[in-house]
């Protein structure tokens, strides 16, 4: 089984965990532009951060601009961040009571199919509302983690955006737990007109343990990627 070094690095401002993982990411690369050159290559790392961000609006690197529905004063006066990401996807929220799960993984050491690695992700969003009795289910065309899909109340629990280079990943989800989904009516998210986006504690109507969500989520992980999570102090 391959290993995943796993640390929560607590409430980080949008940019501060983009530099954390981009310190991994470009890690994990440099490792695997040396061992081209070398005869003993070196195991490549795989990193995963658990996080959360103050209220936060991001855009993908292809998203539109006009999905955010504020100005920058407006902005200003919510205190709302917002960032250019060089993630995929369009724009979405991050805030209190999100979990934030950020896979820098090579996927030399899985599978080399970023199709696969997104359907996993989603798998493992899939399996752990499960245990709280939600059935997650994928829209055609539309990445995440949704619920109801085909009817008049779909709505998204879940939003994914990564980005690769050299088969390593960055970027990944975003579970509303207790997410004040009023902050998306301020965006059209993901570019997506017409659907809703909802919470584990809406659904449920009752406050979750988010230590409870974060083992859940990190026994999937291992399951769905035949992974071992270990932990270890980052380097930085």
């Amino acid at each position: 089984m391959q290993k995943i070094i796993i640390k929560d690095i607590g409430l980080k401002d949008y940019k501060n965990a983009w530099d954390i993982q981009n310190e991994l990411f470009q890690e994990i690369i440099a490792i695997k532009l040396a061992n081209r050159d070398t005869e003993n290559p070196i195991p490549t790392p795989n990193y995963f951060l658990f996080t959360k961000h103050p209220h936060t609006y991001t855009i993908g690197k292809s998203g539109d601009i006009n999905n955010l529905l504020l100005s920058e004063n407006q902005l200003e006066e919510k205190g709302i961040q917002f960032f250019k990401s060089n993630r995929g996807g369009d724009i979405t929220y991050h805030g209190p009571g999100q979990l934030i799960g950020y896979p820098i993984l090579d996927l030399d050491n899985f599978k080399t199919d970023i199709h696969v690695y997104m359907r996993n992700l989603e798998e493992v969003i899939i399996k752990t509302i499960a245990e709280y009795g939600l059935k997650g289910e994928r829209s055609e065309g539309e990445t995440g983690v949704w619920l109801d899909v085909g009817t008049p109340f779909a709505r998204k629990i879940c939003a994914l955006g990564v980005r690769t280079s050299r088969w390593v990943t960055m970027h990944g989800f975003a579970l509303n737990v207790s997410t004040n989904i009023g902050y998306f009516d301020h965006i059209i998210p993901c570019g997506i007109r017409g659907k809703a986006v909802t919470s584990l504690e809406v659904e449920l109507n009752k406050k979750i343990n988010t230590t409870e969500i974060k083992q859940k989520i990190q026994k999937h992980f291992s399951t769905v990627f035949k992974a071992e999570f270990i932990s270890e102090a980052l380097k930085n």
